[in-house]
């Protein structure tokens, strides 16, 4: 056990230091956490003996739930609203057709069974959602005609698609007794149902309940998150399509602390990501993947330059798409974890198959993630499609918390300048803004004629100063021992480029100056440059 959760702490810290080496290559981050799976498996650096299908299954396919909800919750729909009909069109029938199309070359030119063929096209038929949001971000992609919100959006909610062509044509290599059209309905009517209840529920508790319990809203999202997938998929339905609907249904709804919800499942649905792909890694065994190495090559060829051309071409068409989005759309379409996680869930199942479906899988996603993952910023350059007006971040929802607007608290005394003086007779920085007036317990939206009187509360909104690359933040606290007890501000020595910027001691806190004197019990925030 305590091995186990060595190698656990491990693996996540040094998935989280290969980020700065990733962005320098050019590389998703998220290959490097496949090779460093593959580096500690068995034909690794460190040979860790390792082929449970059966526990990778259910750990993947729950880190794939936290990854479907957060999909939903972190799309913001009003940014997508223009393009909602194409990707939606885009995650059904672009999926279908690209299952389809890749069947047929499947069969045809490998020579594999029809049922067989059919089960790989739809096994790889779905984009990743955690590789496409990864490069937008961190790349900064700001595309043209809300390309990027469409890829977001239909990266995040094809998978279902996929999951369910996988089911059937899994369930006609078992010869089950299928009605193909009854179950496609019944796993997405259950599932839209359940996933949009559970939301609409939950969005009704969180702004009317007080948990009383410490990051109660917190807890409570997880277990809805976990619920939307539980719930339709126990009933029949599509559980990933409800997580997704639940996701974006709430995401794109008022909730109470929602900061603290999206850092929570911004650093959960991060180590799902990384466990994913440094497990998907370890259960591989590359000695045995030349003999998959030319047909997964020779279906990632066919799914690159023409299945998915043709599948997106054929959606967009209808909506006067340019040939650079068009083309940019389709190379987009990188291949992930999903595709992995349902090709064990075939292997598991007992079906026969010519090839090892989990290590041609395997191959076709390592494929697309190192050439397409890598050559899409290069490719949205080439294609023109970056538009320098456009800002990528405001496709998710947290753009909101990581916009540069900041509010600040400003209390009128008896005595201080702006007492008894009309807003527009203010000399105030052109980048502030009194937006509300707080008076004796009633709010005042202010205009330039508003008086302002003693005991007034001003809330200030500004532009945040944001640099952490440039700027660090930390803290003193001043005991009795300290050296700059009982000094003036102006007498310290300061080491270059640092700066008090906040005093906080029994009597509030407060922005100093250079009479500010430190007292003990004091805490100074510093900033250094």
């Amino acid at each position: 056990m305590y091995a186990v959760l060595v190698l656990f702490g491990v693996v996540i810290i040094v998935c989280v230091l290969s980020n700065r080496f990733t962005e320098k290559l050019g590389v998703p981050s998220l290959l490097a956490f496949l090779a460093l799976g593959m580096c500690f498996g068995e034909d690794g650096l460190f040979q860790i003996p390792y082929n449970d299908y059966h526990t990778s299954e259910i750990i993947c396919s729950v880190s794939l739930i936290f990854i479907m909800f957060y999909g939903g919750f972190g799309t913001n729909f009003k940014e997508a609203r223009s393009v909602a009909v194409p990707s939606t069109l885009l995650s059904t029938a672009g999926v279908i057709l690209t299952a389809g199309l890749t069947g047929l070359f499947a069969h045809f030119v490998l020579g594999l069974p029809w049922a067989e063929s059919m089960l790989i096209g739809s096994v790889i038929s779905s984009t990743d959602a955690a590789s496409v949001f990864s490069i937008l971000r961190s790349k900064k992609l700001n595309l043209k005609y809300h390309t990027a919100s469409m890829l977001e959006m239909e990266s995040g909610s094809n998978d279902p698609i996929s999951y369910m062509l996988t089911l059937l044509w899994i369930g006609v290599m078992q010869g089950s007794d299928l009605s193909v059209p009854m179950l496609l309905l019944q796993q997405i009517t259950i599932g839209i149902v359940a996933g949009l209840i559970l939301g609409k529920l939950a969005i009704w508790v969180l702004n009317r309940c007080n948990f009383y319990i410490a990051q109660g809203n917190t807890i409570f999202l997880f277990a809805v998150a976990v619920l939307s997938y539980a719930l339709p998929s126990i009933l029949g339905g599509n559980g990933y399509l409800g997580a997704y609907l639940c996701g974006i249904l709430m995401g794109n709804a008022y909730l109470p602390k929602k900061r603290e919800l999206v850092l929570f499942f911004d650093a959960l649905t991060g180590v799902a990501q990384m466990m994913i792909f440094f497990l998907l890694g370890l259960l591989v065994t590359p000695s045995q993947l030349p003999t998959v190495f030319l047909p997964a090559l020779l279906i990632m060829v066919f799914l690159t330059l023409i299945a998915r051309p043709v599948a997106v071409g054929a959606v967009l068409a209808g909506f006067r798409a340019t040939k650079g989005q068009i083309g940019l759309v389709s190379w987009a379409g990188l291949r992930g974890a999903a595709s992995i996680v349902f090709a064990i869930q075939a292997v598991l199942s007992g079906i026969h198959m010519q090839y090892n479906l989990f290590n041609l899988v395997f191959c076709i996603v390592l494929l697309s993630i190192s050439l397409q993952g890598s050559l899409l910023a290069p490719m949205a350059h080439r294609l023109g499609m970056i538009d320098e007006n456009a800002d990528v971040r405001k496709t998710f929802n947290d753009y909101r918390d990581e916009s540069d607007i900041s509010f600040l608290k400003l209390s009128i005394s008896q005595n201080h300048p702006w007492a008894f003086q009309q807003l527009q007779h203010i000399q105030m920085p052109p980048e502030l803004l009194v937006i509300l007036i707080l008076r004796e317990g009633k709010s005042i939206i202010p205009n330039g004629a508003t008086l302002l009187l003693p005991h007034d509360l001003l809330v200030i909104a500004g532009q945040e100063f944001e640099d952490r690359e440039n700027m660090t933040l930390y803290e003193i606290s001043i005991d009795k021992n300290h050296k700059w007890k009982d000094q003036m501000v102006h007498n310290l020595s300061l080491p270059k480029g640092t700066l008090i910027v906040v005093v906080q001691g029994q009597s509030g806190t407060v922005i100093p100056n250079g009479n500010t004197r430190i007292q003990e019990n004091d805490t100074l925030v510093m900033a250094k440059f």
